[in-house]
């Protein structure tokens, strides 16, 4: 394989799938056809029973600047379309997700970035939303989750400007979770990802749909507790003084 490719590369290990973005020519941005293989990707992660926790990160010191511009010039949207279906796919992904940001992480990078669970980011790092500068239409969608993410004012100040914003500014608006010094950043991810993959797999599911606001699950997820035992594992866990041995997983 030519290493100087546009491409979505993925390792799991030690229960996290790591997605990394790699476009070393342009900042890492997207292609058309990396966004059109990110779905399939995530598809098949989900199913992996090996994977409690995904990770989406940048090659070298980018997060991602965006999609190639150069696709962009297909005035049918299709670029778009392809970006839409792959944030979609990434909201939906089923266990927690983390985006690892360092760097530029702009346009169709800070799409990406909103659509996973938290987001946390090394100090230097700049963010943008960036489509007036393009005379695009963002997408509805996307509008929705970000204004959901960081509130109305903010998410218009990004939109409307598609000025970058630091650190500081993305942690006071919500837009990432934790901002870390310089060079610990893949340590604190590490940690973290750790601690995920060792909790309920049922409570994680079950907070994430319930986050997003969807209100007919609530029998299905007591059913879910009832059926798994994890609860009773989880009392008697702390009862004992042990690491619980939680069985339930997506998919189940």
């Amino acid at each position: 394989m030519d290493r100087t490719e546009p491409r979505l590369e993925h390792t799991v290990a030690d229960g996290a799938a790591t997605v990394v973005i790699s476009n070393a020519a342009k900042r890492n941005a997207m292609t058309p056809a990396m966004w059109s293989a990110l779905p399939g990707l995530l598809e098949r992660l989900a199913a992996d029973p090996a994977v409690r926790v995904l990770v989406l990160t940048g090659a070298g010191d980018t997060f991602c600047a965006g999609a190639d511009i150069s696709s962009l010039r297909d005035a049918q949207g299709g670029p778009q379309a392809l970006a839409v279906a792959a944030e979609e796919a990434l909201a939906a992904f089923p266990k927690p997700t983390l985006a690892a940001v360092r760097g530029y992480c702009v346009g169709g990078g800070s799409q990406l970035a909103a659509a996973c669970d938290l987001r946390f980011a090394e100090e230097g790092a700049s963010f943008g939303v960036t489509p007036a500068k393009l005379g695009i239409v963002y997408a509805a969608s996307s509008t929705r989750r970000l204004v959901a993410l960081i509130g109305p004012a903010a998410a218009k100040h990004l939109l409307f400007s598609g000025e970058l914003i630091d650190t500081a500014r993305a942690l006071r608006t919500g837009l990432v979770d934790e901002v870390l010094p310089a060079g610990e950043l893949d340590k604190r991810v590490d940690s973290y990802v750790r601690t995920l993959a060792e909790r309920s797999q049922l409570t994680q599911a079950a907070a994430k749909e319930f986050a997003t606001g969807r209100e007919d699950r609530d029998v299905y997820w007591a059913e879910q507790a009832r059926r798994s035992g994890d609860t009773a594992e989880g009392v008697a866990a702390f009862l004992e003084r042990r690491a619980p041995r939680f069985t339930w997983t997506t998919g189940l």
